[in-house]
């Protein structure tokens, strides 16, 4: 029997969730804690970034049922708007969306594996662990897909566990799921909209299965499935994570902390919760990068059937795998690595991603204003116009308040995105 090298809806789910579900959600609730003290406040932080995420996806749904072309945001910025913006945007997802996140989630994983296994070289086991998921994924179509289909449950059955212990810890913090008198302030306060950045981070990848779209076996039907069925997920495994790291962990403790898993572990497990909640996150953290390795190649192979002077990305092997983009994902990845610099890009990446995101969503309204196209569509975006308006507005409020308070960032993504047109325009001036 032939098997198919398609991508089902287990495996495009799966890359949903393993994409968003990486270092965010157990780094970004010490900084968010420093000014914002109620429990109802921060939780509600993790639903407000569920309900953009899913609102996102309703409409990506409409979009990737018409446009039904692998490439994510650079191949519906390039059909909706204009060739420039597609580049772009995929150049933002080959770059900081997919290679700098991949080497982020590598690097956690061998930190968190040195405190288990002291003297590890760390750079080594984190380039290594690109190396060997980007093996796995341009071997293999078959294989790469259940390697992150196992590697996902595994990584949704240790948050359960996580959980499910840290409820009975012998004594929990308080935490308040009502609002108080100042929560109402609190998250109208510009230290909740910057907040909202680093959830957004952690929500990152709610998109990531319209990135291999034409990859799936019936995309009609799997590309809206599992954007939701993954979203969902998430959403309610982050809304659980930070409910225990606040109910084990004293909010003034959590301020300033980087690593709210480890100290959380610790108040569970006790002496052996540092390298018990190590040795989870690790595992945790493959799923991570496989994702991000899985994908970002997609990107480029389809930017290389576009532009003339890419075209050697978009060359594939007898199984319609792109190796050579592989290759290129993998270089980018180990540079990030081995430079040490990439950690600066986190809000860059956020601040782009959104931009980048918020224009797509937004595409949705001129393509309904095209006389029939939106009759193409096998899946209408739920709750239009709403829904759609809602990210949007939502997005533009945090891109608003990260622009005020952090201007030497949103300067620097500003550049960068320049810098896109920049090179969108001497690559097609040579072409």
């Amino acid at each position: 029997m032939i098997r198919s090298n398609k991508i089902g809806i287990l495996t495009a789910s799966s890359l949903v969730i393993s994409s968003m579900i990486g270092t965010g959600v157990f780094t970004s609730l010490g900084y968010q804690v420093v000014d914002i003290k109620s429990g109802f406040s921060i939780l509600l932080l993790w639903i407000v970034g569920g309900i953009i995420a899913f609102c996102g996806a309703v409409t990506y749904a409409e979009l990737g049922s018409v446009f039904k072309r692998s490439g994510g945001e650079y191949n519906l910025l390039r059909e909706l708007y204009h060739p420039a913006l597609g580049f772009v945007a995929g150049w933002v997802s080959v770059t900081v969306g997919f290679a700098a996140p991949a080497s982020l989630a590598a690097m956690a994983l061998a930190s968190y594996t040195s405190t288990v296994i002291p003297g590890i070289p760390q750079d080594h086991l984190a380039a290594g662990t690109i190396l060997l998921f980007t093996l796995i994924h341009a071997l293999s179509v078959n294989v790469g897909s259940g390697v992150q289909n196992v590697t996902t449950a595994l990584k949704v059955i240790l948050i359960l566990v996580f959980v499910a212990f840290g409820l009975g810890v012998e004594i929990p913090e308080t935490v308040s799921l009502l609002p108080k008198d100042n929560s109402w302030v609190e998250i109208i306060s510009p230290p909740f909209a910057v907040a909202l950045i680093y959830v957004s981070y952690a929500y990152t990848g709610w998109n990531s299965s319209i990135y291999i779209i034409d990859e799936m076996k019936q995309p009609s039907r799997d590309l809206p499935k599992s954007l939701f069925l993954g979203t969902l997920i998430v959403m309610i495994l982050y809304v659980l994570l930070n409910y225990i790291f606040l109910y084990t962990v004293p909010i003034e403790t959590l301020a300033g902390q980087i690593e709210v898993g480890f100290l959380s572990g610790q108040s569970i497990f006790g002496e052996l919760g540092g390298a018990i909640i190590a040795i989870a996150i690790s595992v945790l953290l493959l799923s991570t990068v496989s994702a991000y390795v899985f994908l970002g190649p997609r990107v480029s192979k389809v930017m290389g059937e576009d532009i003339k002077a890419f075209r050697i990305l978009a060359k594939t092997n007898e199984k319609n795998i792109p190796v050579n983009a592989f290759v290129f994902s993998a270089f980018l990845s180990l540079l990030f690595i081995y430079s040490s610099t990439f950690e600066q890009v986190l809000l860059y990446t956020s601040f782009l991603l959104i931009f980048i995101t918020t224009v797509t969503v937004g595409g949705v309204f001129i393509l309904r204003k095209r006389k029939n196209t939106d009759d193409n569509a096998s899946y209408k975006t739920w709750g239009y116009p709403y829904t759609s308006l809602t990210f949007i507005a939502v997005s533009v409020w945090i891109l608003v308040f990260v622009a005020v308070d952090r201007p030497i960032e949103s300067l620097v993504s500003v550049g960068i995105l320049l810098g896109g047109f920049i090179i969108y325009f001497l690559v097609e001036n040579k072409t």
